[in-house]
């Protein structure tokens, strides 16, 4: 799975670089580093990678601003962003999150850990048209699978990976209650840990994007999407 998979470590630290790039390219991936945000973001454009690991406290543009501004880039919708960092979890999580991560673990890394978290994060991306329709319209939408892009309107709307699939999967099944157990399975899988609060963050933040009318919260279960 990992043959020609490109990854970008970004960290102000050439040891941490030095030791994470070893282990990642024995698993078979092919690595990039930069050791500040502006040349991680050059890098991105550039290479578009199927995932970056980026480092949160770093001189300069830190990690959340360099990941706000990826976030910003079209071409860079698809990829996968994990935060390293040594940081309280509270604050690491929501900020990281709220800047459009998809995961964070927490340093000091152990290879083994990092490189199970990335293999169960690619397992976990499959092209939009595997499930049948491209495209979904509802409440006002069109979710375009294929595109990677959400209309609302005129209005495109710009979503990281991880808020995209969330909306996709509740707009699948209109009116139908998604547990929080259920969205973690099919949205992260049953092998990546995350805090509480991810679920809730990804909602707030797809409710400031596309408005709050349609995303209902059911307490003590989960959510669904009204049509």
């Amino acid at each position: 799975m990992s043959e020609n998979i490109q990854i970008l470590l970004v960290d102000d630290e050439p040891d941490i670089l030095e030791f994470l790039s070893y282990n990642l390219v024995k698993e078979g991936f092919i690595v990039y580093t930069a050791s500040n945000g502006q040349e991680a973001l050059e890098l991105a454009i550039k290479l578009k990678p199927a995932l970056i690991v980026l480092d949160v406290m770093m001189p300069g543009m830190d990690g959340i601003e360099t990941c706000l501004e990826m976030r910003r880039v079209d071409a860079l919708k698809p990829t996968l962003i994990i935060f390293l960092t040594a940081r309280g979890e509270d604050y690491s999580q929501i900020a990281g999150l709220d800047a459009g991560a998809d995961d964070y673990i927490a340093k000091p890394v152990q290879p083994r850990v990092l490189v199970s978290r990335i293999k169960a994060m690619l397992r976990r991306v499959k092209p939009e048209t595997a499930e049948g329709v491209a495209a979904i319209h509802i409440g006002g939408l069109i979710i375009d699978r294929e595109k990677y892009v959400v209309m609302k309107g005129q209005q495109e709307i710009n979503l990281p990976r991880k808020e995209f699939e969330l909306l996709t999967l509740l707009a699948s099944t209109p009116n139908r209650v998604f547990s929080r157990d259920e969205i973690y399975t099919r949205i992260w899988g049953d092998d990546v840990i995350l805090g509480e609060r991810t679920i809730d963050v990804h909602i707030r933040k797809l409710r400031e994007k596309i408005g709050g009318e349609n995303i209902k919260t059911i307490k003590g279960v989960g959510y669904k999407f009204d049509d």
